[in-house]
């Protein structure tokens, strides 16, 4: 995709345009850019389907697209973009991010909520699974927070987890913090996240190629997890399965030769498998503090003196704790099965089973099922 330079005057009536395909239903990139190439963007709300047509789309979305250009639908259109806080920005704004310009299919539109200015700032991902453990949450958030007060924004998919750890670290620091939604920019995904989501349109930047009112599908995040990569100098993968969507986004940074990062974890708990692999294979840099990622990008920062990470650790196990959470390691498991996989007398595994929640170690859900944390 090229930066191509835009009169000033028609840059409106271009942004305009672009949404109007965007959010006309059949209509995807490679028409999109068809008619780019072709310079249909002129003159492109008095066309005739007809005139459409020429260009090469079929009939039927010729006539989607004339009616999605139509000055009604245009202007309920930017009746519900403010009615909800969303802006516009489009492959023809001198913003748009040139980093993200570059990567395969970038996205022709995209909707924000909150500082545009963030897209302008250095950014690195980091991301991980939502199922994240204690040790992993607070990596992700004390790493985020020190790339935060170096001048990196921390860019993320706000998800449960890892995720939200990484953005609320950023909010401690300077550099802020871009969320990237699979969900349009104005709905609130996943529910929980809400109180995060509000500091974040207040303090830092929503992003979404999503149009409003677009019901959530898993299809949805995939783009997502190519707009993080794109976004970003590099992507930093602090807990993920062998199978998850945070690997996902570290592949997606390697085909777009971004820079990759892993925090190793334990060899024992299946949320570090996928990390682990990553360093293994070579495909990764290890992460021990945060300077190990910072120095690479010094020449984007200047001389910033960067905060030492606290220390950390697990609370200590007894022997009976460190059975019952190997167990759940491996995958949840109710009262009674771990009543009998253990050996434990049903009332010390209760005593053990609260010893575990107080250290935050293992979590109960509905139906007296465990996880680990």
């Amino acid at each position: 995709m090229k930066n191509r330079k835009v009169v000033p005057g028609l840059l409106e009536q271009m942004r305009d345009t672009l949404a109007a395909l965007h959010e006309t239903e059949g209509v995807g990139w490679e028409t999109i850019n068809t008619i780019m190439a072709k310079d249909g963007l002129k003159d492109a709300a008095l066309r005739r389907p007809a005139e459409w047509r020429e260009l090469g789309l079929s009939v039927r979305r010729s006539e989607a697209v004339a009616a999605s250009l139509e000055s009604r639908r245009m202007e309920q259109r930017r009746a519900r973009w403010e009615k909800t806080g969303l802006s516009v920005i489009t492959a023809m704004d001198p913003d748009y991010p040139d980093l993200l310009r570059h990567i395969y299919r970038p996205p022709w539109v995209l909707y924000y909520i909150g500082r545009l200015e963030l897209l302008a700032r250095p950014q690195v991902a980091v991301v991980g699974t939502r199922q994240a453990t204690i040790y992993g949450k607070r990596a992700a958030e004390d790493l985020s927070a020190a790339f935060s007060h170096a001048g990196l924004a921390v860019t993320s998919g706000m998800a449960k987890g890892i995720d939200a750890a990484a953005h609320a670290g950023a909010l401690r620091g300077s550099g802020g913090t871009v969320a990237v939604l699979g969900s349009p920019a104005d709905v609130v995904y996943p529910p929980e996240n809400r109180v995060l989501y509000r500091r974040i349109v207040e303090e830092g930047l929503i992003v979404s190629m999503t149009p409003p009112d677009v019901s959530i599908h898993p299809g949805m995040f995939p783009m997502r997890n190519r707009i993080i990569a794109g976004l970003s100098l590099g992507v930093v993968v602090v807990e993920a399965a062998s199978r998850s969507g945070a690997l996902l986004t570290a592949n997606e940074a390697i085909k777009e030769n971004r820079d990759v990062f892993a925090v190793p974890g334990p060899i024992s708990s299946p949320r570090s498998r996928g990390t682990l692999e990553l360093l293994r294979d070579g495909a990764a840099a290890q992460v021990l503090e945060a300077e190990d990622v910072i120095k690479h990008y010094r020449r984007y920062l200047g001389g910033v003196r960067i905060p030492a990470m606290p220390s950390y650790s697990e609370p200590e196990l007894t022997e009976q704790e460190a059975r019952i959470f190997r167990l759940l390691a491996d995958g949840p498991a109710s009262a009674e099965e771990l009543c009998h996989r253990s050996g434990l007398t049903f009332g010390l595994l209760h005593a053990v089973l609260i010893s575990l929640q107080i250290k935050q170690r293992i979590h109960q859900q509905p139906g007296s099922v465990y996880i680990a944390l």
